[in-house]
């Protein structure tokens, strides 16, 4: 079964963090720059919560604000579970269906981020396994 760790090693444990007090718009800029869907931000340098596409969409355009003066510490999503690199694969699958989210984070046993999971890590490790699992079962009917 795969794990987290199995993500994490495959595609790397960097984040893109950046101060609570940033601007959503400087955020977004960042987002887009990186090609990425969500955002760590962080209060005196510890993790925070996440900022993501869907916060902006329901909480600056769909509420009226501005990008231009709003931070993201107004806006971002701070109760994400917690997933640990030693959970499942179908683990993050499962909470990320239970509780309609995209991303979730990743922390050690001493409580320190160490990576972020999104759905579509999710799904290339699934379809990984599943074209190993593939390719074990040819070899076993080959030999």
């Amino acid at each position: 079964m795969k794990k987290v760790s199995n993500i994490l090693a495959r595609k790397g444990s960097s984040v893109i963090a950046i101060d609570g007090s940033t601007t959503v718009l400087e955020a977004l800029k960042l987002m887009s720059d990186k090609n990425i869907g969500s955002v760590v931000i962080t209060e005196d340098g510890a993790y925070a919560g996440l900022l993501t596409e869907r916060d902006y969409a329901r909480k600056v355009i769909l509420q009226g604000k501005s990008s231009l003066e709003t931070q993201v510490r107004e806006i971002m999503s701070t109760h994400f579970p917690r997933m640990i690199p030693e959970n499942s694969v179908e683990t993050c699958m499962h909470v990320m269906s239970e509780n309609n989210i995209r991303y979730l984070p990743v922390f050690t046993k001493d409580d320190k981020l160490c990576g972020i999971v999104s759905i579509s890590d999710v799904v290339t490790e699934t379809i990984l396994s599943h074209e190993e699992t593939i390719e074990h079962l040819k070899s076993y009917i080959q030999s």
